[in-house]
């Protein structure tokens, strides 16, 4: 490395954050980048580890450990260190297609396994790949590849999400003719309408999309497979086909009352009020409004955190967030040793805009909904609680049961449910004859292949809800069998 000593000489120093109380009266990102001089501090604290962990990409009990796409992290921190931005983007995308996207919304379990997480503030890796794509883009850097020769096989690709993109992405460079099929109105799948603006500005989705036409992917929009084309149709129009829906059956909450009107899933909520403001700048009226309303979201996780965030910026009156687990600690316990996942306590963007707006982190923990109850007119009234204690139970496992005694009244007048997703839709993988397990499509991670003949599935429709950089590395592991596939029938 060009800095040995530069974790010593050096404090950690990540993206900018827009004032919690200026950023909430915009849908505008709410991060800002470093200057060229402090990322090239950030770059000079990665050390010479050795055995950099920071992009080993597996997981342990569940979790990521590094970087899924195995990115060359060290390598491009040296090449920011040393002002050469140009070659640390070229470095860059050898392994992800879009860096542009990884760096807004990954969690970032690279950080989580980076060697000087041991014991120091780990390198700000996510910054810095941010930076040097963002970078890239201004710089003029990045520009259309057009593949010089076409293979003459064709590739349909049902999902436009980060799987699906990067398949296309993969395909297209190695000289096949993709198109994208999209059911909603724009591309982008989960990073079009399943992530809020203000984490992901649609605009680099569009620029990405964009890029993507002009490097010769078709996409068309607007149209639902087992619908508007049937699969049977699709199988016989290309050589292969992939499918890339994602995992969107919501979970549903399963209690007393859960039918009134002003209870709404997570994502329709989300994805609502991203195309009223692409749309229409909210003029339209079509989202769900909850400005000087009570709100609460039941569900602890991303999802949940960006419905508030979402809700602060609507104005509401009060927003809660519910989670069934403890809060999480504040230092790395034993049971997630380096280089795991740390699963740390943090005060995220929109826990952050709501403490500024109300007071206090609008999380409540270890709570159990029990019922809601409903006015006259059938509308969410109030919601009642209990708390729970997690216990560890004689068989090794953990259970919670409730404490007597904290019952609780909560006023509301909207409900958002995010408390994950079971899986695929079935009807569409049932359409096409492939073998549904466990809520998901059945292929192994090895050649992604589906019981029928030249129909693969990749992303969360193959694994389950996941993360963005998950879906890429499917993406891009579904193509390369694809393309062999491909290349075998030409043999044929």
């Amino acid at each position: 490395m060009g800095k040995p000593t530069g974790f010593k000489d050096y404090k950690r120093e990540t993206t900018k954050e827009k004032p919690p109380i200026e950023r909430i009266n915009n849908w505008n990102e709410y991060t800002k980048r470093l200057s060229d001089a402090a990322l090239q501090t950030q770059g000079a604290r990665c050390m010479d580890c050795g055995i950099p962990f920071c992009h080993m990409g597996i997981e342990i009990r569940g979790t990521a450990a590094g970087c899924p796409i195995q990115n060359v992290i060290p390598e491009w921190n040296d090449l920011v260190y040393k002002g050469h931005w140009k070659e640390a983007l070229q470095r860059l995308q050898m392994t992800n297609n879009f860096p542009e996207f990884t760096g807004r919304v990954c969690p970032a379990p690279c950080e989580g396994s980076c060697t000087l997480a041991l014991n120091e503030p780990a390198v700000a890796i996510k910054s810095i790949e941010r930076s040097i794509i963002d970078k890239g883009f201004e710089n003029n850097w990045i520009t259309p590849r057009i593949p010089l020769h076409r293979s003459g096989k064709k590739v349909a690709i049902v999902g436009s999400g980060p799987a699906g993109l990067a398949a296309a992405d993969q395909l297209n460079h190695l000289g096949h003719k993709v198109t994208v099929y999209e059911r909603a109105d724009r591309a982008g799948g989960l990073l079009m309408y399943g992530i809020p603006n203000m984490k992901l500005e649609k605009q680099v989705v569009e620029r990405r999309i964009k890029l993507l036409q002009q490097e010769g992917v078709k996409f068309v929009l607007d149209t639902e497979i087992g619908k508007d084309i049937s699969p049977k149709v699709l199988v016989s129009r290309y050589d292969s086909v992939i499918l890339c829906t994602g995992a969107q059956e919501q979970r549903k909450l399963r209690i007393d009352g859960s039918e009134a009107v002003g209870v709404h899933y997570a994502m329709d909520y989300l994805t609502g009020v991203t195309k009223s403001l692409l749309d229409s700048n909210f003029k339209d009226d079509l989202a769900i409004d909850v400005k000087r309303k009570d709100v609460i979201v039941i569900g602890g996780g991303d999802t949940g955190a960006d419905c508030v965030a979402t809700a602060i910026r609507q104005k509401a009156r009060s927003v809660v967030q519910f989670g069934k687990h403890p809060q999480l600690p504040k230092t790395r316990l034993e049971d997630t040793p380096w280089p795991q996942d740390p699963n740390v306590y943090k005060l995220d963007y929109a826990y952050e805009e709501a403490k500024a707006i109300q007071g206090e982190d609008p999380r409540e923990y270890c709570i159990q909904t029990q019922k809601i109850i409903s006015d006259k007119d059938g509308c969410v009234k109030e919601l009642h609680t209990i708390h729970m204690e997690k216990i560890l139970g004689e068989d090794g496992f953990y259970y919670f049961k409730e404490i007597p005694g904290t019952e609780r009244v909560w006023p509301a007048q909207v409900i958002f449910v995010a408390i994950g997703f079971d899986g695929v839709e079935k009807s569409l993988p049932l359409q096409f004859g492939v073998t549904v397990t466990n809520n998901r499509v059945k292929a192994s991670a090895r050649d992604f292949k589906t019981n029928v003949d030249g129909v693969f599935v990749a992303g969360d429709a193959r694994r389950g809800q996941s993360l963005v950089v998950w879906a890429i590395k499917e993406g891009r592991a579904v193509a390369e069998s694809v393309d062999e596939f491909l290349s075998s029938e030409v043999k044929k």
